[in-house]
């Protein structure tokens, strides 16, 4: 049977709220620590890349703190390292990531050692152009004792007028001149922007600062103008680039910038590959500096052998023992590794100009809603538990990753994940919570218009099962349950039909909820006759007791709904005042399933043993009983009910139709409901089925004419109870003593009505 094609609820258009939501927490940067997690993950995707400068890494360590000394250091050490360095090393150029500022010293150092160290570093700095000496923005302790504030001036935060901003944390007079010509050495900054960044990894740097005096610009760019062969500072800013430039004005790199000053760090190793980041002591530099004053050849050769690692490099002078507390993570390196790195990483990404590219605005926007849609689509298209159309939602935000973390190892190009993934699956499982709920009451919805059709039980299988119903059917066993309305037809012909139809529904409506009370299947209304299952389509244990607690229910059940009859008065004829009914049990193998044609059909039950059910129901009249079964079916409710429910045996008979005796009992009542007269007559009557089987007729009519009195149902007319067993009994007495059966009776009636 052929699907209907789900039409495209225009209801989900209420989750566009979700992507802006997405989009705007994007957008203020909430989401900035994600994608930083994100970018991270992409750098260790991509892996490590080599750069065409090397740069080499000169620790200030342990050791190197142990050769020059507790704090305050005499930079002249330090001088002399970066002389080493260009001189004996052939180096292009060196930066040294410290602040050889004013307030680097003690009280406890002696000012004239102090002076003396100032005055060699000048001297190098001043010979050597190509040493970058740092400088920095701070607001600690110098802040405070110069009773200034050093904010860096940075242009998206609106330093714009370059007379009002501050000048950075110089080295001192005299290691550089006030005027800070070239003749009086090279300085760079090294700070970072943290706020842009988002979290502890060093991501952008401020290519320069503007004051009123000059502009600063990075080390990073000041050792990137060494390595292209200009002179440090030749740089000049254009629009949303800052290029370097030959004296001739030639353009060697034009580097773009963020906010109009900020460069994004690419990250190209982690910091211990010591291939790509070679290192040494600046204790080994040192040493081997002393080493070429040795008179020992062989321990000249080996100074010099030594320092031809830094021939052509450009040398980093940092700090990189732990307790200097100059350390931060970085994509590669999730434990805090020294923050010379940074620098190391600008050159090479300058250099090698291999920046890290951000899309425009509107690809976050566009990505954030196309990536919505797409997932929603498929989502809203293969319903609330299509597996597929899931799996391939997941597949477009697995694909959507996998391009986003390619386009970066590719082209180093950041396009944004967070926002548009957070925003695809918030709305994808957004609506699908909302089409399970749309399911759930559609599915209420057929179950309660089929509910009223079918069995619940029915309905519930059908609907979770999600496939279409057959033909067919399966043997099973069960309790067949059929009732019937004593003289129906004279409550037609004195009602008019609408009333007719007002006391059926109520009647059926009784009938019906307790059958399906104790987990009884209605299987059709013939008229006013209830036809029903106990045991199927679910299996039910103890079917057979169920079923025959039903029968005492809806007895009860009727009884009830004669008494309000009644209380209505008028309302009804008399002869609805004294409805009754009959039902039958029998229980037994049958065949369940769907039963008809291929265009249309129902679930019922077929069999012998649901025609011997019926069979009770209309033979019940015979028996003088309003509740009749059969043996196989008591004997299978005290399996379960023990001696809970009373029953009476009635007689041996051969229904029409078949050819086999079957025991019939009536189900008198529960034991506890059973009064005490009742008691008596079922044990008078026990006597006298005893006396009519032994063919003993006048004993058995006599016990017959005892239990007559007692039975709970006697003849009248106005309560339209025509007879009883006993008195059904008792003319049977009559005619077999008048028509003895013979010596090889079994006690089995044949009876010659339905």
């Amino acid at each position: 049977m052929a699907q209907p094609k789900k039409k495209f609820d225009w209801k989900i258009l209420l989750l566009l709220p979700v992507p802006l939501l997405w989009g705007w927490l994007a957008q203020d940067g909430q989401l900035q620590t994600v994608e930083n997690l994100l970018l991270d993950m992409r750098f260790r995707f991509r892996r490590e890349i080599p750069a065409p400068v090397r740069v080499f890494y000169v620790d200030m360590d342990t050791r190197g703190v142990q050769r020059i000394g507790e704090r305050p250091w005499n930079r002249a050490r330090f001088a002399e390292a970066g002389q080493l360095i260009i001189e004996q090393g052939g180096a292009k150029g060196v930066g040294f990531d410290f602040v050889f500022s004013a307030f680097g010293h003690s009280e406890l150092v002696n000012k004239e050692d102090a002076a003396k160290g100032n005055l060699v570093l000048a001297r190098v700095v001043r010979k050597h152009p190509e040493i970058v000496l740092a400088a920095q923005y701070t607001r600690g302790e110098s802040a405070t004792q110069r009773a200034t504030l050093r904010d860096m001036p940075l242009l998206r935060h609106g330093y714009t007028d370059r007379e009002k901003n501050a000048a950075p944390e110089l080295p001192q007079y005299p290691i550089v001149g006030s005027t800070l010509t070239s003749s009086w050495g090279t300085v760079g900054l090294i700070d970072t922007d943290a706020d842009y960044g988002g979290d502890e990894t060093p991501r952008w740097a401020p290519l320069f600062t503007e004051s009123s005096t000059t502009n600063f610009w990075h080390m990073a760019v000041q050792l990137a103008c060494v390595e292209l062969g200009v002179s440090p500072g030749s740089v000049r800013r254009n629009g949303d680039f800052v290029e370097i430039i030959t004296a001739e004005g030639q353009v060697l790199r034009r580097i773009p910038v963020a906010e109009k000053q900020l460069l994004e760090v690419n990250w190209f190793s982690q910091w211990d590959n010591q291939t790509l980041n070679p290192r040494t002591s600046i204790a080994d530099v040192l040493i081997a500096g002393e080493m070429l004053q040795s008179e020992k050849e062989e321990e000249r050769a080996e100074a010099a052998d030594y320092f031809k690692r830094f021939a052509g490099a450009i040398v980093l002078i940092g700090p990189v023992d732990p307790l200097l507390q100059d350390l931060a993570p970085t994509p590669f390196d999730r434990d805090p590794v020294p923050k010379v790195g940074v620098h190391g990483n600008l050159i090479k990404t300058i250099i090698a100009e291999q920046y890290l590219h951000r899309p425009p605005l509107w690809v976050l926007w566009m990505s954030v809603f196309a990536l919505s849609l797409v997932v929603t689509g498929l989502t809203v298209s293969g319903g609330a538990r299509s597996l597929f159309a899931k799996v391939l939602a997941v597949l477009v935000l697995v694909g959507f990753v996998i391009v986003c973390f390619y386009q970066f190892a590719q082209s180093h190009l950041i396009l944004p994940i967070a926002a548009p993934v957070g925003a695809a699956f918030t709305t994808g499982f957004i609506a699908t919570l909302w089409q399970l709920v749309q399911e759930e009451k559609q599915k209420g919805r057929i179950k309660s218009m089929f509910g009223t059709y079918l069995a619940p039980e029915l309905v519930n299988r059908m609907v979770e099962s999600e496939a279409d119903p057959q033909l067919g059917g399966h043997e099973e066993i069960i309790t067949a349950y059929f009732s019937d309305i004593q003289s129906f037809s004279t409550f037609s012909e004195l009602m008019p039909a609408s009333q007719l139809v007002e006391l059926m529904n109520e009647y059926l409506t009784v009938c019906t909820d307790l059958v399906q009370e104790e987990k009884g299947t209605l299987d059709k209304y013939i008229g006013d006759a209830v036809v029903a299952i106990f045991g199927a389509p679910l299996p039910v244990p103890d079917h057979a007791y169920r079923a025959c607690i039903t029968t005492i229910r809806v007895q009860k059940g009727i009884e009830g709904l004669r008494q309000k009859w009644k209380s209505e008065e008028s309302k009804w004829p008399p002869v609805v005042h004294n409805l009754r009914a009959r039902l039958g049990l029998n229980t037994g193998s049958a065949i369940i399933g769907n039963m008809g044609s291929r265009s249309r059909f129902s679930y019922t039950m077929m069999g012998d043993n649901v025609n011997l059910a019926a069979r009770m129901e209309s033979g019940a009249k015979s028996l003088g009983v309003y509740t009749m079964i059969t043996e196989a079916t008591k004997l299978e409710c005290e399996k379960h009910g023990g001696d809970h429910v009373v029953f009476r045996y009635l007689d041996r008979i051969v229904v029409k139709g078949r050819s086999q005796p079957v025991p019939v009992y009536e189900i008198v009542g529960l034991k506890e409901d059973i009064a005490p007269p009742t008691r008596e007559c079922l044990a008078v009557y026990a006597q006298g089925i005893e006396r009519y089987l032994a063919q003993d007729w006048d004993g058995a009519l006599e016990f017959f004419a005892k239990s007559s009195a007692l039975e709970p149902h006697q003849p009248s007319k106005a309560r339209a109870i025509e007879s009883n067993p006993s008195i059904i009994l008792t003319a049977r007495c009559h005619y077999m003593k008048a028509h003895p059966p013979g010596d090889k009776w079994d006690g089995v009636y044949v009876m010659k009505e339905k």
